[in-house]
């Protein structure tokens, strides 16, 4: 008999226990919605004022206060032109800036070497510098002519349609 009744207090146990469990898990979730976004009021048009039909007569300036620059702004800056020391030697073609090397077209009759001076000259840029490295089909070399497709490496960023100049020593 003993038996028995350890294996009755054993069931009540289990069927107690997954009882249990069962209303753990069946717990209801709250549902959280979102909020409906407001609209914006509609914009109206502002009103337009009427305007006059009588002709208002302009006072011309003095000619003191015309001919003073205003007060603190600087003059606007000129680009730099070619001077007479330099040639013209050829256009920018292609600027490749992870490498930050020109490609360029030469025009007829020139050429460049290693060590000439130069003046790059566009819209945006205007710097000299000295050529330091020519590359024809990634093959250095120290003299490229008009025919020649080269690279050549800038210290600073250039435009296609820069023009180049070579600067007389």
């Amino acid at each position: 008999m003993v038996t028995k009744t350890r294996a009755k207090a054993k069931r009540k146990k289990m069927t107690v226990s997954k009882a249990a469990r069962r209303r753990k898990t069946v717990r209801k979730t709250r549902i959280i919605r979102k909020k409906a976004a407001k609209k914006a009021a509609p914009r109206r048009a502002p009103r337009t004022k009427a305007k006059s039909t009588a002709k208002v007569a302009v006072k011309p300036a003095p000619v003191s206060q015309r001919a003073q620059p205003e007060a603190g702004k600087p003059p606007p800056r000129q680009p730099a032109q070619p001077t007479a020391a330099e040639q013209r030697i050829g256009l920018v073609t292609h600027y490749y800036g992870h490498l930050s090397v020109v490609a360029m077209a030469l025009e007829p009759g020139t050429t460049l070497r290693v060590g000439d001076r130069i003046h790059i000259r566009g819209h945006t840029t205007d710097f000299t510098q000295k050529v330091e490295s020519l590359e024809v089909d990634h093959a250095p070399v120290t003299e490229v002519g008009p025919n020649d497709d080269f690279g050549l490496k800038v210290v600073e960023h250039a435009r296609e349609h820069d023009i180049v100049y070579r600067v007389r020593s």
